[in-house]
């Protein structure tokens, strides 16, 4: 009897390799560059992002602040996402391990609630970015620390459970032979289908929060050009709209580059039979939702001129602590003249200065121009 059982799952376990090889498709020079991308993008991904974790965690100022608040969640989410997709996706396609459908389900979870608070926590920051512009007067009300932090919580307790829905049984009801996914074991393919379409309207609600910022940004600047008549003094600089355009289109360019080709290979799978070489493709383009995340604390956190200084603050006392020879450098001024709940949006360099003031918002800014010419 227990020598029956033992072939039987000898037998079992070897089925299950066979099919799982259906999945494991990457040649021997593929394996080496998408490893060399991995072992490159991944340790990179987790430095910087928990040093923006750290930096804001140990700057009081910063943590009181909504706007950090919402770059922390998206640090976090991309620390998650380094450690779950470098080490079960080179696990999988390197390694070759072959997990149950528990396991196998619960790694893939894990990179799924990853990707999908990343993406979520970028339509926040959008939307931060949209209420300072459209409700400047309004904006420390209507975004307090405290909603603020209620919306993290139901952001990650929503892509916690969709990203868990497979392990908790919406799972292919045939295992691993059609009409599963092509692209990931077990993955029923209503389920990849309602989360691709998920991604894809939190990206499309981030683009329109940027379009609507644009149009409100070139609607002020054509009202301050207006003001300024004859005076010219806009003239010697870049107008705002058009710094504001190229720095969102950055933006926007590297987030759609990053996301759409691996979307659009889970909108294929759900509707037609993929190839290999189209399993092949697609594992390429799931690295690039990695360097999506080594790329977003150099575009949302590291341009802002708070969160720099504080940066540097953080590296100073690390060199203190560990006895390291005083700059002879001036030191960094502090945050603590900071206003807690200021909105801060833009770099320095995106928002124009009237005279050495610097402006909290667009409508300040017109507000300056109007005392300005009145005088």
């Amino acid at each position: 009897m227990k020598l029956q059982q033992s072939n039987l799952l000898l037998f079992t376990i070897t089925k299950l390799n066979c099919l799982l090889e259906c999945f494991m498709v990457l040649i021997k020079a593929e394996k080496t560059a998408i490893g060399s991308i991995c072992f490159l993008a991944g340790p990179v991904t987790l430095l910087e992002n928990a040093l923006v974790l750290g930096v804001i965690a140990a700057t009081a100022t910063l943590r009181q602040r909504p706007s950090y608040l919402f770059i922390g969640s998206l640090a976090l989410a991309d620390v998650f996402a380094s450690c779950f997709f470098t080490t079960s996706f080179l696990d999988f396609h390197l390694f070759r391990r072959s997990d149950g459908p528990t396991a196998y389900l619960f790694k893939l979870g894990g990179v799924t609630m990853a990707f999908t608070s990343s993406v979520g926590s970028l339509l926040l920051t959008a939307l931060d970015r949209y209420l300072c512009i459209h409700q400047a007067s309004s904006y420390k009300l209507l975004l307090t620390r405290r909603r603020a932090l209620l919306s993290l919580l139901i952001l990650w307790s929503a892509t916690t459970f969709i990203s868990f829905l497979p392990l908790m049984g919406w799972r292919c009801p045939t295992g691993l032979t059609p009409p599963c996914s092509r692209l990931f074991p077990y993955i029923n393919k209503g389920y990849l289908a309602c989360w691709t379409s998920f991604i894809l309207v939190l990206l499309a609600l981030i683009l329109g929060a940027y379009a609507l910022i644009l149009w409100k940004a070139h609607r002020h600047e054509s009202s301050m050009t207006s003001l300024q008549g004859a005076v010219g003094s806009g003239q010697a600089r870049m107008r705002m709209d058009i710094r504001l355009a190229r720095t969102f289109g950055l933006i926007l360019l590297i987030l759609v580059s990053c996301w759409l080709p691996a979307l659009s290979f889970m909108l294929a799978d759900v509707s037609v039979y993929l190839t290999r070489n189209q399993q092949r493709a697609f594992a390429f383009c799931s690295t690039l939702c990695l360097v999506n995340s080594a790329v977003n604390p150099l575009l949302y956190a590291l341009r802002c001129r708070e969160l720099r200084v504080a940066l540097l603050q953080f590296l100073q006392k690390l060199c203190e602590t560990g006895k390291c020879k005083k700059s002879t450098v001036d030191p960094i001024p502090g945050l603590h003249s900071v206003e807690t709940n200021k909105c801060t949006v833009f770099t320095e360099d995106e928002m124009p200065r009237a005279r050495t003031t610097r402006l909290n918002s667009i409508s300040e800014m017109v507000k300056n121009q109007q005392l300005n010419i009145s005088k």
